[in-house]
């Protein structure tokens, strides 16, 4: 009985410790406590190549990410945190070559720049260039297979800006 009690003694001081230092949370986030709110302003679309839809995905993808992983209010101006992105590049090349010459497969590759700021901490500030690619047959045109690639993409892309700015991975 002493061990069982010992055992929940020790658990719930651990507990407390972890939930105390008030800057870890149990979704990875490393989110100092005084930080309240965040601004992510729509995605603004640089790239040469034009998506319609890519720029408005993005954007509430990054929302939507933001607000199930944090306890961060959304706010239109003036967040503790300010998270504005741009799409620089959607670029598709051949990746592989067949022996006649012909490419057999090729590559969607989509580059955001992304320019994060914390208010109250602006050591954690980050400014980088992300990329995610995603490959295709040639056979298929990039119309035929553009949605699937770019939701990955999406995926990807939002869940490496995220880990650089508030999981600081």
């Amino acid at each position: 009985m002493r061990k069982l009690f010992s055992y929940i003694v020790i658990a719930g001081l651990v507990g407390c410790l972890v939930s105390s230092c008030g800057i870890y949370s149990f979704s990875g986030t490393s989110i100092q406590p005084d930080v309240k709110s965040i601004t992510i302003p729509y995605v603004e679309y640089t790239a040469l190549r034009v998506n319609p839809s890519l720029a408005n995905d993005l954007t509430e993808a990054l929302k939507e990410k933001y607000r199930k992983l944090t306890s961060l209010e959304e706010v239109d101006v003036d967040g503790d945190l300010e998270l504005v992105c741009t799409v620089t590049g959607y670029d598709v090349k051949a990746t592989a070559v067949t022996a006649n010459e012909m490419a057999s497969q090729n590559r969607l590759t989509v580059t955001v720049k992304v320019e994060f700021s914390n208010k109250k901490y602006p050591e954690d500030d980050v400014s980088n260039n992300f990329s995610a690619y995603e490959d295709f047959d040639a056979t298929l045109s990039l119309d035929a297979v553009e949605s699937g690639l770019c939701e990955t993409i999406i995926e990807k892309l939002v869940e490496d800006i995220f880990n650089a700015t508030v999981a600081q991975w």
